[in-house]
């Protein structure tokens, strides 16, 4: 039988399900706890998720189960969740447009926790106030090591990538994957094609650094190397987002990082953050992710 219980939410009337479910069972992590974290952790996560469409992986019978990924919002969703339908070339159902959820108030994240949308995906680029979307903002390299490389090779890539992008005049921003490996950030100002321009960079690095470092996507060539993913800037790709719980194990969080802990990031434990673990650093440090 289902447990409903019905709650209001900033003036939102809502009805919660199942809250004793256990999503990530080897920790006992609840549906509950889940709604919990993203309640909480709304300030500063809502900023990131603003004018930006979403898709999410949910995990209705937690994270050993199935999952899927989900753009369109479902028929269910509220009225008062903010929707904007926007093309989709190339689609895989044939769809010529989607209409996409909006998270930009506290009611939507917990509509959208509630439904075991455990991970939360968006692009870099916003839509204006009427809908349409604007150029890319934010630059993304996402830094994906092949094992046995870990995170801590990624930091030293990151590193690298860093006084790339300084010298190129921008300031980029590390965060972890809340997977097994990271992702930078940098404020984007169009000065040219965001997808081309991070490929750019990450062939530099590559020929900079065979041994560490490797532009291309195949398999074969990436064993003990950090993939630099340039091609997460195409517009029609996505990134985890600031915040974002992850479909791991444990409840882990793609977590904003200092450069202090890039740089002594001795082994991949150190950069391993729970919910509740990001929880303590945003009443400690605030939103070590806001804009630089």
């Amino acid at each position: 039988m289902v447990k409903k219980v019905p709650v209001k939410v900033d003036g939102r009337e809502l009805t919660l399900s199942n809250l004793d479910k256990v999503l990530y069972p080897d920790h006992g992590f609840t549906k509950a706890e889940v709604i919990d974290y993203y309640s909480r952790i709304a300030p500063v996560l809502l900023p990131h998720l603003q004018g930006r469409p979403l898709t999410v992986k949910r995990y209705p019978n937690g994270v050993t189960g199935q999952f899927f990924f989900e753009k369109n919002a479902p028929e269910h969703t509220p009225g008062w969740v903010r929707r904007v339908n926007l093309p989709v070339p190339g689609s895989t159902k044939n769809r010529e447009s989607i209409d996409f959820a909006v998270v930009e108030d506290l009611p939507t994240l917990v509509y959208y926790a509630n439904l075991a949308a455990l991970e939360l995906h968006v692009p870099q680029w916003r839509v204006d106030d009427d809908g349409e979307a604007l150029p890319p903002d934010t630059l993304v390299f996402d830094l994906d090591p092949g094992a046995p490389a870990t995170i801590v090779e990624c930091c030293e890539v990151a590193l690298m990538l860093r006084d790339v992008l300084k010298a190129e005049g921008l300031t980029a921003r590390p965060k972890t994957s809340g997977s097994k490996g990271m992702q930078l950030y940098a404020d984007w100002d169009c000065r040219e094609e965001p997808s081309a321009y991070a490929k750019r960079l990450a062939q530099f690095l590559e020929k900079e650094r065979p041994k560490q470092v490797v532009s291309v996507m195949a398999k074969k060539v990436r064993p003990g190397k950090v993939f630099i993913d340039w091609s997460q800037n195409n517009p029609a790709k996505t990134t985890v987002a600031p915040y974002s719980l992850r479909a791991r194990e444990q409840p882990t969080v793609s977590t904003p990082l200092t450069w202090k802990e890039v740089e002594g990031c001795e082994r991949p434990e150190d950069l391993v953050f729970t919910a509740p673990d990001v929880l303590a650093r945003v009443e400690k440090h605030g939103d070590l992710f806001g804009r630089a």
